[in-house]
């Protein structure tokens, strides 16, 4: 008997948990590790120890035949597989050519040479030290200053210099700005490499049926449905042989927004040796060959009036890209030129990106993707000008923010922010810190030789990506939404959740939508073959735009429930609600179980009316949204040790309607654990000669749940007009605002010291040395 719960509590906004967290933390999710099949066996990778080296020959014959070995491959043997796929472009990009396998020449530390394939992991990884090579070590380049020298050794000898591309953008008078300007503040910024570093490390396991020509790929990856595309492409498989699964995925921050030479790689060996592969990354292969994040070196000059109004803004960057392009390599330091302004009304600046190759890994989007970098930055240069002028941080900025009567406001980069009251975060953060209290208190403390700083961050982020004119892959996002016969919901989306929570938040609003217990909801997403094609999850675009797919072919089921409980209560005047289609004049009611069964049994059928209760919804967004907020951070440090305590860490976060506050916040702290990673211990750091000097956790310093401080979080609402949801995004807020107000509250405590800016990441030894060279 059909039946279904229906309620008439409101969920969109409730604090409700997460309905994944049971599998979760009872350990029996299925991740790629966990995946067995008959037959399995194992891939192990032969990679480069050297950064730069000439092929000189391979010899695989003792890994080859060494006891329990299915096979060798070697680059010659992958020649008809496609190479690695750059979907960002740019005029005069350069591209490298890629290969999964290297054939004559590596370009860095990890490019993989070898695969072995063996019954058992522990002999793949014995047989792969018996592959020998014979090197040809050549000179490397690990830094992209360095890099752009005159006679730099050359990354790729096919170009004369390592310059991959120029960008350039310009707005309004720049030259006149800076001209008419009572102060110029100029500043050497770097947003130093980070490496992503998820819990998971990548992994895949391929399956080749060769009955039905048919190839499963289970793929740790944000991107199952690109990844089947750009895969099959690689290796010459038709797309709808290829079925790609993505599991549970143990974070992604972005790193897993990629197609990886493995992928194709695992696709290509199992359909040679005709039996189930599984390569798992081991971490120092993450940290190897996993794309960084960062990487920047910018150099900005900002133009202001005596009075603190922000006149123009320069800015160059020098993006170090690595030996090669992954997905959106080029792509990410546009995203740093768009939000260069922040939240600020100047309608005056000038860009200039330099992307360099170096031998090192590529970088690629990491958490924020450009745009903490471009927050980073102008929110050093207001607190610098600030500090030029004697102005109070805030008042400089209430001074020049967007006003809340100019939105739809377009800006100098040519977007246009579609809300905002960009004030309010920050007044209701200094309310929470009592701003005027602390100056006080911290006047005092100076005082008393004390070292305490104020520092505060506004920032924006453009998210929802975006309309697909300005992504290289479109930029909508689908959705179907199925009553099942029974009357219980299925809802599948074309967005990849691995930690967002959507399987909690799409129930919450399929719930109320339809007037059923949430319990009755399933929601699906990450199996090509299940759900139909969609983009994937990245730029906090899962809910903004993958939910108002849903919302949309909600409202569809929605208008086609009410059709056939207007036939069947024999009346037009119906109303649905709760669950149920009543009949406005008798009362009569038929509950969405009883329609679904009659559309799903089509005895008799609306006018224009198929059978079934099933909606697909593919949805184009006309703009990005434009989530904002303010964090305010309070420091002491110790003069003795340069150790930075973090008294108060205040984050007020507008990320539009709020479907799960509970939610929100898990995102916001998770963001904000990352931003202070890279202020205060994180980096990655390669020698002169290419190689990765902090290669496993032992050497990169990731924060620890004791190291972090408690965050006050709170937030201003406003909605988006983009989506009917009204939401914005907020994955990867915490991250974006939180860098600089660490920086800008370190370098206030040791402004009195002569000290005007420190780059990140802001170590013990580092405040320790300005400390002491103060004195």
């Amino acid at each position: 008997m059909a039946t279904t719960t229906t309620k008439t509590e409101t969920l969109v906004g409730k604090r409700i948990r997460r309905r994944e967290d049971p599998r979760l933390i009872t350990g029996t999710a299925t991740y790629v590790e966990d995946i067995k099949m008959p037959g399995m066996h194992y891939a192990a990778i032969v990679r480069s120890p050297h950064a730069a080296a000439k092929i000189r020959s391979i010899d695989t014959s003792k890994a080859a035949a060494h006891p329990g070995v299915a096979a060798v491959f070697v680059g010659k043997d992958v020649a008809g597989v496609g190479p690695v796929p750059c979907g960002a472009s740019l005029p005069g990009l350069r591209v490298p050519h890629h290969s999964i396998l290297a054939t004559d020449r590596v370009y860095f530390v990890g490019h993989p040479v070898a695969v072995v394939v063996a019954t058992d992991r522990y002999i793949a990884a014995d047989a792969a030290d018996l592959v020998e090579i014979d090197w040809d070590v050549t000179q490397a380049v690990a830094d992209p200053e360095k890099a752009l020298a005159s006679g730099a050794p050359a990354v790729h000898p096919e170009w004369p210099d390592n310059k991959a591309f120029d960008f350039h953008q310009e707005h309004g008078e720049i030259d006149k700005a800076f001209a008419e300007a009572d102060v110029v503040v100029k500043q050497r910024i770097t947003s130093q490499r980070l490496i992503p570093t998820a819990m998971e490390t990548r992994g895949v396991v391929a399956e080749w049926r060769a009955a039905d020509r048919a190839l499963t790929l289970y793929t740790s990856t944000q991107i199952p449905h690109l990844v089947r595309t750009l895969v099959a492409m690689m290796l010459g498989l038709e797309e709808n042989r290829l079925r790609v699964v993505a599991p549970e995925v143990g974070g992604g921050f972005g790193s897993k927004l990629n197609v990886y030479a493995e992928e194709a790689l695992m696709g290509f060996v199992s359909m040679k040796i005709g039996k189930p592969v599984k390569w798992i990354e081991s971490r120092r292969e993450n940290f190897l060959t996993t794309i960084h994040g960062r990487g920047h070196v910018d150099y900005y000059e900002i133009a202001a009036k005596k009075d603190g109004t922000i006149l123009g803004i320069k800015l160059k960057i020098i993006q170090d890209l690595g030996a090669y392009h992954q997905l959106l390599t080029p792509a990410i330091p546009t995203l740093s030129v768009l939000m260069m302004p922040g939240l600020y009304r100047t309608q005056n600046i000038r860009a200039d990106i330099v992307g360099v190759f170096t031998n090192c890994v590529p970088t690629d989007a990491y958490r924020g993707a450009g745009r903490p970098e471009a927050t980073h930055g102008i929110e050093r240069m207001v607190d610098m000008l600030a500090a030029e002028l004697k102005m109070d941080p805030a008042e400089i900025r209430l001074k020049n923010f967007v006003h809340k009567d100019e939105f739809p406001f377009p800006t100098a980069t040519g977007l246009t922010y579609d809300s905002g009251d960009y004030a309010a975060p920050l007044k209701k953060a200094m309310d929470l810190a009592g701003y005027d209290k602390l100056r006080a208190e911290q006047a005092e403390a100076r005082k008393q030789g004390k070292l305490m700083g104020i520092g505060i961050s506004t920032y924006g982020e453009i998210c929802a990506l975006g309309p697909s004119p300005a992504t290289p892959a479109g930029g909508w996002e689908s959705a179907t939404v199925k009553i099942e016969p029974t009357g219980k919901v299925t809802v599948m989306t074309g967005a990849s959740p691995h930690g967002q929570g959507e399987e909690t938040t799409f129930a919450q609003v399929a719930a109320d939508e339809l007037g059923v217990d949430i319990d009755d909801i399933l929601v699906l997403h990450g199996d090509t073959s299940i759900v139909q094609y969609g983009i994937g999850t990245f730029g906090s675009r899962g809910t903004a735009v993958g939910g108002t797919a849903m919302y949309f072919a909600l409202q569809e089921l929605k208008a086609k429930l009410k059709k056939f409980g207007a036939m069947m209560l024999n009346s037009d005047d119906v109303t649905l609600a709760n669950g149920q289609c009543v009949c406005n004049k008798t009362g009569a009611a038929k509950s969405i179980a009883e329609m679904a069964a009659a559309s799903y049994r089509a005895m008799a059928l609306p006018p224009n009316t198929q059978p079934g209760m099933v909606s697909t919804y593919f949805w184009e967004p006309p703009n990005f949204t434009f989530p904002f907020g303010a964090h305010l951070v309070v420091t002491d440090i110790d003069k003795d040790t340069g150790a930075i305590s973090i008294r108060r860490y205040i984050a007020v976060d507008d990320c539009g309607n709020l479907l799960n506050p509970l939610i929100v916040d898990g995102q916001v702290h998770g963001g904000v654990a990352q931003g202070l990673g890279q202020a205060l211990w994180e980096q990655a750091v390669y020698d002169d000669n290419g190689q990765l000097v902090t290669g496993e956790l032992t050497d990169y310093v990731v924060p620890r749940a004791h190291m972090m401080p408690w965050i006050e979080s709170s937030h201003t609402i406003t909605p988006t007009p983009v989506n009917p949801l009204g939401v914005k995004g907020v994955g990867e807020a915490g991250t974006i605002g939180c860098s600089p107000a660490v920086v800008n509250s370190v370098v206030d405590a040791l402004s009195p010291l002569g000290v005007k800016h420190i780059d990140m990441p802001m170590t013990p030894e580092k405040i320790w040395n300005l400390v002491k060279g103060a004195h």
